[in-house]
Order: C-alpha cells, then sequence, then structure tokens
C-alpha cells in the first residue's frame, strides 16, 4: 500500500522540539551529525517507500502459515528482510565492537517508526531482535556475545522473546518451563510458550529464542526465574547453524490482524540453553529485553497512526460527497466539518505520539552518554506513557480513519480496516496499557514525583516564556501544567496502591494530553502561528488539550465507586 516517509516530522522534531544536538554534541554519540542524521532517515525512507510497502497488503491476503513443521511466510517479505538486514538497520544502536552502528536511539526510533508505518508485520521482526541484542550486550558472557550478537546484527540468524505461557501473561512468576542443568555448562529446557512473535520464519539462518524457565532451586514467583538463550538450531564448533535442538513450532495463533507475522506456540522438549546472566535473576535481564521493546511497539502504535492518515487524508481529497459547505473549498469530503476534525486530530495525536516516543529516546541516549540519574529517570518516566499513548494513538487514529472512508472504510478492499485490525495488539502485548500505567503511578512515582515534577517545571517555564508572543496558546498550556502538578501531588500523597490504580490509566493520558500541548506550543514557535503547524497546534490546544481535565478529575475519583459495584452488578 502507498506510504510516505514523514522526513518533514523528523526534521522539525528532531531541531526544535526534541533536539538530537544535545545527543550528538556528546563524545558517545559525536558522530550523529545533521547531515549523517539527514543521510540516514532519507535512505531508510527510501527502503520504506520502496521495498516494505508493497509487503504490507501481501500479509494480509497471504498469512504465514505452517507447513509441515515449517513456517512459510507471506510473499515478499524475505526479500524484504533481506533489504533491511543489509542495509544494517537492524543493529543501528548495537555496540560497533560486535558490528552495529552505535547511533542514537532517537535515530533508531524514527528509523522503526518509518518501517511500522511501511509494513508492521514485517517491522516486529527486527524489532525482536533489537530487543535480544540489548539484552544480551547488558547480561549474556563474552562468549555468547562474540558469537550471536554479530549475527543478529546482520539479520543473519532473527531473535524471539519467550515469556507467556498458557496460565502465565502478565503474571510471569506463574510459569511452568524448567531448566535442569545438563553439567556442561549447559541447560535442558521443557515447557510450553505461547504468542511468540516471528517463533520461525522460512528467511534461513538460526532463530535464537530467548526463554524464561525455572531451575529446580528457583523460589516461586518473578525472584526464582533465569533466562536462556535457546537457538533453534545448535551452532556447531565453527559457530554455523549446526544439529536442531529439540524445539518445535506447535501452531500458529489466528489472528485479528499482523497475518504476515507468525505468532506461534512454541514447545521446548528438554531443549539445549544457556543461561544469559546469573541464575534466578532472569527477569532483570528480560525486563532490558522488555523496556527496549515497550518504547518500540509503543513506535508501532505511532507508525500505523501515520500510513492510516495518510490513507485516509487521500480518500478525502479524492472523495466527493455533498455539497461543498465552504467556499473555494475542494469539493471533496474533506470540506466538510466533522471530516476535516477527524482528519486534524488524526494528524495532531499522530505528532504527539512521535514527539513523547523521541523524547523517550532522547532520554535514553543522554542517560547512556552521560550516566546522569537525571535522564535515568526521565527515560524511565516516558517509557511507560510511550507505549501506552502511542498504541493508543494507533488505535484511536486508525479507527477515526475507518471512519473517513465511511462505508468503504468497513470494505477491506481499501485497506483501511487493516491498520484498525493489525495495530489492535500493540496495546496488549509488551504489558498490557493498563499495566503501563500502573508502573507510572507506582514505581514512577517512587521518587516522590520527583522526574514527573521535573518534566513539569520545564513545560511550565517554556509556557510562561511565551505568554506575551502567543498568549492563546502558551497560556492554556500553563494552566494544564498546572492541573496536572496538582494531580501528581494527589497520587504521591495516596498511600492505598488500588487507589491510584483505579486512576491510572487516565493519568496516563491526561498526563500525555498536557505533553502533547507542550510539544505543539514548542512547534508552532518554530514555524509560526501562521504556518502549519501553528494553525495544528492551535486546533489540538484549544481542541483537544482540554480533554486533560476530565482524564485527570477521572483518575482522582478513587476506587470506592468501582469496588462499590459487585461483580453481579456487571451482569446486566
Amino acid at each position: 500500500m502507498p506510504y510516505t516517509a514523514p522526513l518533514r516530522d523528523f526534521e522539525l522534531i528532531l531541531q526544535h522540539v526534541v533536539p538530537l544536538s544535545p545527543v550528538s554534541e556528546t563524545e558517545t554519540f559525536s558522530e550523529a551529525t545533521p547531515d549523517m542524521a539527514q543521510a540516514v532517515l532519507s535512505e531508510a525512507a527510501r527502503l520504506c517507500e520502496d521495498k516494505l510497502a508493497p509487503c504490507q497488503r501481501d500479509g494480509d491476503l497471504h498469512p504465514a502459515r505452517l507447513e509441515n513443521g515449517v513456517v512459510r511466510t507471506s510473499p515478499g517479505f524475505a526479500a524484504a528482510f533481506r533489504a533491511i538486514a543489509e542495509g544494517g538497520w537492524i543493529g543501528m544502536s548495537a555496540a560497533p565492537e560486535h558490528g552495529g552502528m552505535g547511533l542514537p536511539m532517537m535515530l533508531t526510533t524514527a528509523v522503526n517508526d518509518m518501517m511500522s508505518g511501511a509494513c508492521l508485520a514485517l517491522q516486529l521482526n527486527p524489532l525482536m531482535s533489537q530487543g535480544q541484542i540489548e539484552a544480551l550486550e547488558h547480561h549474556a558472557s563474552d562468549a555468547l556475545k562474540a558469537l550471536y550478537i554479530p549475527k543478529l546484527i546482520a539479520g543473519e540468524w532473527t531473535g524471539t522473546m519467550n515469556l507467556t505461557e498458557p496460565q502465565a501473561g502478565s503474571d510471569v512468576g506463574a510459569l511452568r518451563t524448567k531448566a535442569e542443568d545438563r553439567g556442561d555448562g549447559t541447560y535442558a529446557i521443557t515447557g510450553q510458550k505461547i504468542y511468540i512473535s516471528w517463533g520461525d520464519h522460512d528467511f534461513g539462518g538460526n532463530v535464537c529464542h530467548l526463554v524464561l524457565a525455572r531451575l529446580p532451586d528457583g523460589k516461586p514467583g518473578t525472584k526464582g526465574i533465569s533466562l536462556f538463550l535457546v537457538p533453534k538450531l545448535i551452532p556447531d564448533a565453527n559457530g554455523d547453524p549446526g544439529e536442531p535442538n529439540s524445539l518445535r513450532v506447535v501452531s500458529l495463533e489466528h489472528k485479528m490482524g499482523l497475518h504476515g507475522s507468525p505468532t506461534a506456540v512454541m514447545e521446548y522438549d528438554g531443549a539445549k540453553g544457556w543461561l544469559v546472566g546469573e541464575a534466578h535473576d532472569g527477569m532483570r535481564a528480560m525486563f532490558t529485553m522488555m523496556n527496549n521493546a515497550r518504547l518500540g511497539v509503543g513506535v508501532q502504535g505511532l507508525g500505523q497512526a501515520e500510513a492510516a492518515t495518510q490513507a485516509a487524508l487521500a480518500y478525502a481529497l479524492d472523495r466527493t460527497q455533498g455539497r461543498s459547505p465552504i467556499e473555494g473549498g475542494t469539493g471533496t469530503i474533506i470540506d466538510h466539518a466533522d471530516v476535516r476534525r477527524m482528519l486534524a486530530t488524526m494528524r495532531a495525536e499522530t505528532f504527539v505520539a512521535r514527539v513523547i516516543a523521541l523524547a523517550c529516546a532522547q532520554a535514553i541516549d543522554l542517560a547512556s552518554a552521560t550516566g546522569d540519574a537525571q535522564w535515568r529517570a526521565r527515560a524511565a518516566l516516558l517509557t511507560p506513557i510511550a507505549k501506552a499513548f502511542g498504541t493508543e494513538t494507533g488505535i484511536r487514529v486508525s479507527e477515526l480513519g475507518v471512519q473517513v472512508h465511511g462505508g468503504m472504510g468497513y470494505i477491506e478492499e481499501t485497506g483501511a480496516a487493516q491498520y484498525s485490525r493489525d495495530v489492535r495488539v500493540t496495546a496488549i502485548y509488551e504489558g498490557t496499557n493498563g499495566i503501563q500505567a500502573m508502573d507510572l503511578v507506582a514505581r514512577k512515582m517512587m521518587d516522590g514525583g520527583e522526574a514527573m515534577f521535573a518534566l513539569l517545571d520545564e513545560v511550565e517555564t517554556h509556557a510562561r516564556g511565551l505568554r506575551t508572543g502567543m498568549p492563546d496558546l502558551a497560556e492554556p498550556v500553563w494552566q494544564a501544567a498546572e492541573t496536572l502538578r496538582e494531580a501528581v501531588e494527589a497520587f504521591v500523597a495516596e498511600g492505598d496502591l488500588n487507589t491510584r490504580f483505579a486512576g491510572a490509566v487516565p493519568f496516563l493520558m491526561g498526563f500525555a494530553r498536557v505533553l502533547g500541548g507542550h510539544y505543539h506550543l514548542k512547534a508552532a514557535e518554530a514555524e509560526g502561528l501562521d504556518s502549519a503547524r501553528g494553525r495544528l497546534a492551535r486546533f489540538y490546544i484549544e481542541s483537544l488539550l482540554p480533554e486533560h481535565v476530565g482524564l485527570l478529575q477521572q483518575a482522582r475519583a478513587g476506587a470506592e465507586a468501582l469496588y462499590a459495584l459487585r461483580p453481579e452488578d456487571l451482569a446486566s
């Protein structure tokens, strides 16, 4: 399906809204100059537009399938993946010592945004490998790093993450997969895992599974879990794929969307695996991969929002229906107020999700380059917001895209419904959005709200400085930040976690609403009130930002009315 990479958005954001310059000024990322960044993003745009986008529809119409124990992927996927691998895109942020580019996460995030918009089902494959690379870099032995990371970076081998079991979804500690020491430095892994994205494929090479399992002396719950690297093909003495391991794909899930991405039920029957990190410390190692993936999944949501917006806009500019209600209009449905409202909402929301993701990536880069605890706290704070708001934006925007298409949106041939079906799972995997919100109001407030208040100080200082030049936009943003500050103070003071949890999701969404006002204000400042960005900022601040009031009021309502309801009250 047609897709145009949003290079103008990246240029604006990386120069004026969440600048790349503080990152490129560090010694670690000094090679990420503006010229290099522009070249990288331009080349990635060509890859996405020319190689990945043509696969989008084929992945939906010709799903991956399991034939005689072999996963057959959708037409064109193998060639497109090879283009990704040969371009070095998998290892953009990986360490150069293993063959990676060592580029900032900001650029990797922008590229993943484009890939997600072009073909989400395929992009999920390199995203899993990127997360596995980071986990191995931080926790694996030198021998495992030397063998696996270069091949993952090169795309010769691909990575997966195995957490979920039939009885253990979000409650990972309930897993039953076992690991037994074989006495030769390896372990025998036995158990079943479900929902394994890209658990197998026919691209060649090897599939490397990171598997959570429990050793015989592992304690119950998450503190007794260990992490193991279990390859599909056991490497021989030369490091090449050798004999098959004792694992298999039981079946592929029949899904609502993402049909081109094979989601496997995996069975391990004494499969040979290698311990990653320390015994019984698997969750810490796995969370390295999960946090990487959470930002990546938020980016998947906004990438699909971008693609859905482009499709809806193209349709609205072509479709004639009814009389044009404005003088000098286009004569198409974009002239109608409600259609334009939906399109403006789609564009404004996608921009906010994109900037939040890049702000999170900027914090990750600066924390890595400087070791500054404040940047680590900023990255930790923004990760659940980027994941949850990015994916909720993908869902909302793609649904609006269907609505813009009208009856044709409900017809599969237009492709509008595919965006809605494909993106829906992003709010579920890598930790549901409810779990992200609970993390935001619990763990991310263990500092007494310090990281949140520091971010709000920046929002208010910037808005205060624009009260004279653009008061109609700056004042509402400042007031919104004050309202959010009061909500943060109330949540920090609330000692009962379940009361916080009852309002966690609206709190997160309200937080994102206020950040959106801040980022749109910065865009308007950069390009002027009479520019396209200025007009979009006005729409967001006047029409969407006011939602923060209701969201934060809902967040502070507490749990009493919620638990006053009995289960039988909900039956009818």
